[in-house]
């Protein structure tokens, strides 16, 4: 089913791939339902138990699709960036609506589940593989290079910030290794400085032991270092902290929330709130949902397809259809269940790393989603710091995209330069595609190669120029 022979793979490599994918994303399953309950302050816990399902179930199904349907190693969930801009979407249509978060809540998801069906249409229409193929080639080339900065900004940076009564985030490229001297570090950070030198020796000690090991082609090199990361961060809170890093066991309910789910979003739509938004703003918020998710999307499955070899040589991914209706079918999913738009993780880079190549890694990834609704006290061990030495490994070796890029050509250097800095900047690949593309339309037509860019490539820079100008 799998063809993991004519993939060059075994059954074990891909498991170890599908766990080493999940454990990277793992946060997610937590951060999610904080993101967009305001860590539990709006929509009280029934809405944060029920977010926290509709993350699991969401991602799993939307995993084990991607697995079935298209045969290929990357793994789904809510996006990042996405779940923050909708919960300020729910905000915004409580106070429009005059009605409570719960009840905007449930009118958002309304429009994550007309974005999914749309997605779904387009898909199976082939429009969404057309608009992948009208992005230039340049740009495609691009893309897996520039997530590989925005993984080894995240693993940096987001990814591991310390709080404490000095405020924060802090963040270690920023705040700890960008500090003039150890006691400026220690004076600002109080005492996050100490949970920030754990974070920091976790987090190099876990990249170098990944290096080691796949310098030593030691099989699932990724998930022993970050189990190694993991180990060293465990033992750093105890002797140095003086905390118990399983504490939250103790306290832990393994019980599924199904009751809260049931309650507050499966199927809860609120088409009468929704109603009240008015047309105008409905409609922009469609469209700005559409336009992030789809260049995210395109640009993970690009990006990640091109390091694992998965493209051919004019730069395109067989089985890019099937994959479109995954991740339009996981939207769907997670807007009945009760969570924000499902889009394909970049961090699915670490299992192709891994050694994964099937859907099969995806489907072990999915069902390890599935299981959190019962276990996910486990997951949540598994220290920020771990994630961070693989994210950043990863990033490094995606760099290596760029020996395909012709540096004499500034059709191709100067916009993939735009790219590579906006993409890990701005935190949306969808945004840095667009600045690319207009950045390539722009110098085409200006000197004169107007016909050589296609009528689609027109389009989507227009639209991407309306997006960024328009007060919508």
């Amino acid at each position: 089913m799998f063809k993991l022979k004519q993939n060059k793979t075994t059954v074990m490599t891909e498991i170890l791939a599908g766990v080493t994918t999940f454990m990277t994303m793992a946060y997610i399953i937590a951060l999610n339902p904080n993101l967009l309950t305001n860590f539990g302050a709006d929509g009280g816990p029934s809405l944060w138990n029920a977010v926290f399902m509709a993350t699991c179930i969401a991602s799993g199904i939307g995993c084990i699709l991607m697995g079935i349907l298209a045969n290929k190693p990357f793994a789904m969930a809510p996006g990042m960036g996405l779940n923050s801009f909708f919960a300020v979407v729910v905000s915004q249509v409580a106070v429009l609506a005059g009605v409570s978060y719960l009840e905007g809540f449930r009118a958002a998801l309304i429009i994550i589940l007309i974005e999914g069906v749309v997605f779904l249409i387009l898909s199976l229409l082939n429009v969404r593989e057309k608009i992948v193929k009208a992005i230039p080639l340049p740009i495609r080339i691009g893309i897996s290079p520039a997530i590989g900065l925005m993984l080894m900004n995240i693993g940096f940076g987001s990814n591991a910030g310390v709080y404490s009564e000095m405020g924060g985030p802090f963040y270690a490229m920023r705040d700890f290794f960008g500090a003039l001297t150890a006691k400026t570090a220690a004076t600002s950070m109080g005492t996050g400085h100490g949970v920030m030198v754990l974070t920091v020796v976790t987090m190099l000690i876990g990249f170098f032991t990944i290096i080691i090991l796949a310098h030593h082609k030691v099989k699932g090199a990724v998930l022993l270092g970050m189990l190694a990361a993991s180990i060293v961060y465990w033992a750093g809170q105890a002797i140095f902290l003086g905390e118990n890093p399983f504490a939250s066991l103790a306290s832990a309910s393994f019980v599924p929330p199904f009751k809260d789910m049931a309650e507050s979003t499966l199927f809860k739509l609120d088409f009468a709130t929704f109603g009240k938004i008015g047309i105008g703003t409905i409609i922009s918020l469609i469209v700005t949902f559409c336009i992030i998710d789809m260049f995210d999307t395109i640009g993970t499955l690009v990006g990640t397809a091109s390091r694992a070899g998965m493209i051919d040589e004019e730069g395109n991914m067989p089985q890019m259809k099937q994959a479109l209706v995954s991740d339009a079918l996981g939207t769907v999913i997670g807007s009945v269940t009760g969570t924000s738009t499902v889009t394909t993780f970049i961090e699915s880079a670490s299992g192709v790393e891994a050694g994964g190549r099937t859907g099969l890694t995806a489907i072990v990834a999915g069902v390890i989603f599935l299981l959190c609704m019962f276990l996910s006290p486990i997951a949540a061990l598994i220290p920020a710091a771990a994630t961070s030495s693989a994210l950043i490994y990863v990033g490094v070796l995606m760099l290596s995209g760029l020996k395909d890029i012709d540096f004499t050509d500034n059709f191709q250097v100067i916009p993939v330069a735009i790219m590579l800095i906006a993409i890990p900047i701005s935190g949306s690949i969808g945004h840095g595609i667009g600045l690319g593309m207009i950045t390539y339309t722009v110098m085409k037509v200006f000197t004169g190669k107007a016909k050589e860019v296609s009528i689609l490539t027109y389009i989507i820079s227009a639209l991407f120029l309306a997006k960024f100008f328009l007060p919508f």
